[in-house]
């Protein structure tokens, strides 16, 4: 990626890059580059950068406009994917009404207070109100990716939301599973999730798409620490022997690479969902990017193409709204460490650009009432309504 890029679609969103070492000068690049009168900036930026001061600084470059955002395990920009940096997208005024809400201390008090916050900005778009089509509202949640709470939160306000979609991805921080940070009215928060609730004149779709399929081998979860999503069993031997043993590897081979490669599934309500592995512990259990619990039976998955399953989701999208404008995506680290072992990296960097693809990697993704694993889901804008 070059040090800075910028782009507009027809929808007037800016979007503007930059892998500037230090937050000052990313800031100051990213000032240059967006042009517009802006009511919302949504910021997605490495841990390269604090977040305070990131926050900061973005509230003082672009005075009067609401600034939301959070911290990434990489970014997808118009120059294509990186690992250092921050994308902006910045909603122009005309076309879009924007309110937020920010929901503290998710663990503990996420379940309670959604309802409570979707409830308000449902009064402040007027949603619900004679005349108000159902199909211009969605909301995009961003998330602690370490808070282990994101089932229980994303399932509450998909509740409240009622018909509305619901989209959005779980904060990173690179791949040191350390500290994760949200972004919200110029404060820093961790364990925190912010909601967004976009009102369109464009017309849109909300996305998901996966790139694997199981195969027959069970791992069935025996000990396990569901606090902190640590399996130490599977199939009462110890976890990350069993799993290399069904892979084919050995436990000291075991990396990012092998569980993005071969994922775990659970299979619920006929389709099958992601449940990855993090990361390999010293004792050798496992922790999971998302819920587990004993007795949940695993199946081991095989990737199939990841390029031509996206490409064709793209595909149908672009067809469906007659040309797509942007895309906002959320898209799984493991996806991204999947594309570069198996060499389609900058394939995937090629498509993304051809369909205007921007966002960030994620520790998991929001698809209405479902936290997932090793997906790509996001929102594709089209025309305004009416013009071609």
């Amino acid at each position: 990626m070059g040090r800075v890029s910028a782009a507009a679609g027809s929808c007037g969103i800016g979007i503007a890059s930059t892998c500037a070492p230090a937050v000052g000068e990313a800031i100051r690049d990213l000032k240059g580059a967006l042009n517009g009168d802006f009511q919302h900036i949504v910021a997605f930026f490495s841990t390269d950068y604090a977040a305070e001061d990131v926050a900061a600084g973005l509230t003082e470059a672009f005075p009067g406009v609401a600034i939301t955002g959070c911290s990434t395990s990489g970014g997808i920009s118009p120059d294509g994917l990186f690992e250092k940096g921050v994308v902006l997208l910045a909603f122009p005024r005309e076309g879009f009404r924007i309110h937020t809400g920010v929901i503290e201390d998710v663990a503990e008090f996420g379940v309670e207070r959604s309802s409570e916050i979707v409830a308000r900005l449902k009064a402040q778009m007027g949603y619900g109100a004679a005349g108000k089509p159902s199909d211009s509202v969605f909301g995009v949640l961003l998330v602690d990716g370490l808070c282990n709470a994101e089932e229980a939160l994303v399932a509450a306000v998909h509740w409240a939301f009622g018909d509305m979609p619901l989209i959005g991805g779980s904060a990173g921080d690179g791949m040191a599973f350390s500290q994760t940070s949200i972004i919200h009215e110029g404060r820093a928060l961790g364990r925190a999730a912010v909601l967004i609730l976009i009102e369109s004149e464009f017309p849109f779709r909300i996305f998901k798409t996966s790139n694997f399929e199981p195969t027959e081998i069970k791992l069935v979860v025996t000990a396990a620490n569901t606090s902190d999503r640590t399996v130490h069993e599977l199939n009462a031997e110890p976890a990350a022997r069993e799993y290399a043993n069904a892979i084919g590897l050995m436990p000291d081979d075991l990396g990012p690479f092998s569980f993005a490669s071969y994922p775990l599934v659970v299979k619920v309500g006929g389709d099958y969902y992601c449940r990855s592995i993090r990361n390999m512990n010293p004792d050798g259990s496992l922790s999971f990017f998302c819920a587990i619990d004993e007795g949940l039976v695993f199946t081991v998955a095989r990737p199939k193409d990841m390029l031509s399953s996206t490409e064709r989701v793209l595909a149908d999208l672009d067809s469906a709204l007659g040309g797509i404008d942007l895309v906002l995506g959320f898209d799984c680290v493991l996806r991204r460490l999947d594309a570069e072992n198996r060499q389609v990296r900058r394939q995937m960097e090629d498509l993304y650009k051809s369909y205007g693809v921007v966002g960030f990697h994620t520790y998991g993704e929001q698809h209405n009432a479902m936290h997932l694993n090793q997906t790509l889901t996001g929102v594709a804008f089209g025309p305004r309504r009416g013009v071609r």
